[in-house]
């Protein structure tokens, strides 16, 4: 059986951005990641935590916090996406490798808009294919340059969202090159199956967002065309263990792969109230650590 060892990251505590007064302070973040009972962290959005490494690393060891991974975004199925993608690629693998993180979870750039509205066109066949070098490549280019092991994230309203794109995906990548952070709230919110995916590509399972959604709300919203922030506005995502998928046969599956996982714990919901995120992290870390089966906090 493989562990699950299970962290949690900025985006718990409503931190969508690098810096906006809205977002709990850093500091704040940190202490409460380890008052709810975690041990491991991601980066977030870069800049949000102190960039400057010695003085990051001197924070996370006060607390006994470790780092699995960095996250940032691509936009490489454009004609001149590469520029703009290495520019917080590099930054932000070089910090989370300083760190000691093995990981960094890309995520694509959106084709729908936060207020809702269409800024691209979905990518085609031709599309998807040069995309998947393009991901092929930066893979290969991170893990000489950063030593971090690409992983790559769906989103949803992203280019790479539903069970259709993230399969196509699969096809068109290297393995050696690119994994998948397999996001069990983003899967469920565009209508994927997660256990069929991990059943289908075992191999290719390298990394966890763990996440649920409320499914009444979520076909309540059904035929809107709301963006997936606006989605979030309405209560989409649920607190563990109230939506789906389930995560008990979900950690079950991922355990018998008999690999080593890290699995953050993701709630999405920002903007939030400061007071908001520390009781809920508490109760999700308590619920997983419930459940036993390869999962370590």
């Amino acid at each position: 059986m493989g562990a699950i060892n299970v962290g949690t990251a900025p985006d718990s505590w409503g931190v969508w951005f690098a810096d906006d007064p809205q977002q709990t302070p850093w500091a704040r973040f940190l202490d409460e990641v380890v008052a709810a009972g975690y041990r491991r962290i991601e980066l977030g959005p870069y800049g949000y935590l102190p960039t400057d490494p010695q003085q990051l690393k001197a924070e996370l060891d006060q607390r006994g916090l470790t780092m699995t991974a960095g996250t940032t975004f691509e936009q490489l199925h454009r004609p001149d996406g590469w520029e703009s993608t290495w520019q917080g690629v590099a930054p932000t693998a070089e910090l989370a490798a300083a760190m000691g993180a093995k990981h960094l979870v890309v995520m694509p750039s959106m084709w729908r808009d936060a207020d809702g509205s269409i800024v691209e066109e979905r990518l085609d066949h031709a599309g998807q294919a040069a995309h998947g070098k393009q991901v092929t490549e930066l893979g290969r280019r991170v893990a000489e340059e950063f030593g971090v092991r690409l992983q790559y994230h769906p989103h949803a309203d992203g280019h790479i969202d539903n069970q259709h794109t993230v399969e196509r995906f699969l096809e068109e990548t290297d393995p050696e090159q690119v994994s998948l952070c397999l996001d069990t709230g983003h899967i469920s919110y565009c209508g994927g199956d997660n256990l069929e995916l991990i059943r289908k590509y075992p191999s290719r399972i390298g990394y966890l967002h763990l996440k649920q959604v409320n499914p009444d709300v979520l076909a309540a919203i059904e035929g809107q065309e709301l963006s997936f922030d606006q989605a979030i506005e309405r209560g989409v995502m649920a607190e563990p263990p109230a939506g789906i998928p389930e995560f008990p046969p979900l950690l079950d599956e991922l355990a018998a792969l008999g690999v080593d996982l890290f699995a953050i714990v993701e709630q999405d919901m920002y903007p939030c109230p400061p007071e908001a995120p520390l009781p809920i992290a508490a109760r999700t870390a308590a619920y997983l650590r419930s459940h036993g089966g390869g999962v370590s906090l």
